[in-house]
This record gives C-alpha cells, sequence and structure tokens, in this order.
C-alpha cells in the first residue's frame, strides 16, 4: 500500500483513528475513495440536527463489526472533515 493511501488511517493500540470528508445528503452511503488526504464517505442523512454524524457512526460501526459506542467523533462536529476513533474493530471492511 502507497503512503497516500495510508495517510487517512492509524492505529492506536487496538483502534483504529480514521481521517474522513463526509458528504451528507448523498442517494446512498458509500465509501467514495480519497479526497484531499482523507477517505470520503458519502451518506443517505441530512446534516441537519446530528443526523449525518449518527448515520456515520452506525455505517462504521456495522462496516467494522463494533457497537455504536465503540465509534467515537473525536473533531469535527460541525464540519465535513471528521476524526473519527473506531474501538477495537473485529473486522476490516472492504473498501477501506
Amino acid at each position: 500500500m502507497d503512503e497516500q493511501a495510508a495517510s487517512w488511517r492509524r492505529q492506536d493500540g487496538s483502534d483504529w483513528v480514521l481521517t474522513l470528508h463526509v458528504q451528507p445528503g448523498a442517494k446512498r452511503t458509500e465509501i467514495q475513495g480519497l479526497h484531499d488526504g482523507a477517505l470520503k464517505v458519502r451518506l443517505a442523512a441530512p446534516p441537519v440536527e446530528g443526523k449525518a454524524n449518527q448515520a456515520l457512526r452506525r455505517f462504521l460501526a456495522e462496516a467494522f463489526g463494533v457497537g455504536l459506542r465503540a465509534v467515537t467523533l473525536e473533531h469535527g462536529q460541525n464540519s465535513r472533515h471528521k476524526i473519527v476513533r473506531v474501538a477495537a474493530p473485529t473486522k476490516w471492511p472492504d473498501g477501506f
């Protein structure tokens, strides 16, 4: 794996810390690829009242095989640029 592809993620003990560029209001929730050194995630949820953040946490929890509490938003509550921690994932999803 080249260095640019891995720049959006880092391991911290048994956790993974992900740098994401989130696009809310998309037709469907999916991984879109890399965007300015971050993994781009398109979300079907609208960017109102925390709905996009909740949808992102649910999407990541399911993708990494962890409970919702294992996915925490560390930075970017009101921004498209987000730092997310996934605590002790049980799997590494395709597309990540």
